[in-house]
């Protein structure tokens, strides 16, 4: 498994150098959701402190963030001019190589790091005894988005999606569909299941769900590639995203703000008494009872896939920034500070709602601000 691993990250860094990264930078007034045009923006940038950062900052990693990242550096290139933030959304795993392989100042995860990653970062990323750490920095719903002609209201459970995404219901008026869904009008139409191409943590989130929800319909190990057989494939949350909204009778799972263009999301039945919208408040109620199981500056999380309270929506994500403790590279170290002190602050993590995300819980953030200060 790990030599799979290690192979598709290989395929993905060859990929990743191709691409290219993708340059964020300022754009003028564009709408953060916030209002007030350009004076809004001007007065979040002068909140800003970019100390002594200064050239390019080069990241990359979990494509569930970009439109986080996007909001951010519009509102940080416009206070420090003097960083260009490229951020190239490859891919959960793919970003952890890159950074591990000492391509990037930071990545982007949607999943922590395990064992052998932290080894590694020891001995390659970080120098002066440092070791690469989990920062929690954005929580996103899940959304299952679908895409079924006449069926603006669906709810399935985790046995189903299971089923759903195993090849095992393949249409869309199948009895278990229909008995969870007594007033739709379910069409007889071919269920097409999408599912990432790439190493991704919405993946090992999703399947992480599956498995703890529905541990007899899903016998796949939860992990950051696609294990089931059957479905079809496509690259990035925006990959699948696209596929879902131009394919009639298709579903995925994706970061909740990219459930869109003529896409609606799955309502997921809980323990709890009513079906859960994928919102962001949703997703709050269920990040709340996570817990940090890193250690030392580690922050890494352990989240709860089958909360029962009331409105707790079970489908969620952490994305974390993975940088060093300590041993960042000199050139880079006071625009990583910089950048990830915004982030963490009050002004960024205030973006994240008008961008479809949820802010980290405060207790946990507080933590967040605290290490980043001490990061060398």
């Amino acid at each position: 498994m790990k030599l799979q691993r290690k192979t598709r990250r290989a395929l993905a860094l060859g990929a990743l150098a191709v691409s290219g990264a993708l340059a964020l930078t300022a754009c003028g007034s564009d709408d953060t959701g916030t209002s007030g045009g350009d004076s809004a923006a001007t007065a979040k940038a002068g909140a800003i402190d970019c100390g002594d950062a200064k050239g390019q900052l080069q990241a990359s990693g979990s494509s569930a963030q970009k439109n986080a990242i996007d909001a951010w550096v519009r509102q940080y290139s416009a206070a420090c001019k003097d960083v260009q933030l490229n951020y190239n959304p490859t891919g959960s795993g793919a970003g952890v190589t890159a950074f591990l392989q000492g391509q990037t100042a930071f990545a982007g995860s949607d999943s922590a790091l395990d064992a052998e990653e932290i080894a590694e970062s020891k001995k390659t990323a970080c120098t002066d005894g440092g070791q690469a750490i989990d920062l929690p920095m954005v929580v996103g719903p899940i959304g299952v988005g679908y895409n079924v002609p006449g069926v603006d209201n669906l709810v399935l459970d985790a046995p189903t999606l299971a089923k759903i995404f195993d090849s095992k219901i393949t249409n869309w008026n199948d009895k278990a569909i229909a008995e969870l869904n007594p007033d739709a009008k379910l069409p007889d139409l071919k269920i097409q299941a999408f599912h990432r191409s790439d190493e991704s943590g919405t993946t090992d989130n999703f399947t992480k769900y599956l498995s703890a929800a529905a541990p007899d319909d899903w016998k796949y190990e939860p992990g950051k590639s696609w294990e089931a057989k059957g479905g079809q494939s496509a690259s990035g949350s925006s990959g699948v995203a696209q596929q879902v909204a131009q394919t009639s009778g298709a579903i995925s799972y994706m970061e909740l703000s990219y459930v869109k263009d003529g896409m609606k999301s799955v309502k997921i039945k809980t323990g709890a008494a009513e079906p859960v919208e994928a919102t962001t408040e949703n997703a709050t109620k269920s990040i709340s009872e996570a817990k940090v199981v890193g250690t030392g500056k580690d922050l890494a999380l352990e989240l709860n896939y089958t909360p029962s309270a009331e409105g707790a929506y079970p489908i969620t994500l952490v994305t974390y920034e993975i940088v060093c403790d300590k041993g960042n590279k000199a050139e880079s170290l006071p625009a990583v500070k910089s950048f990830l002190s915004y982030i963490a602050s009050e002004d960024g993590q205030g973006l994240l709602a008008d961008a479809g995300y949820a802010p980290v819980p405060a207790e946990i953030i507080t933590k967040v601000r605290s290490t980043v200060s001490s990061l060398s």
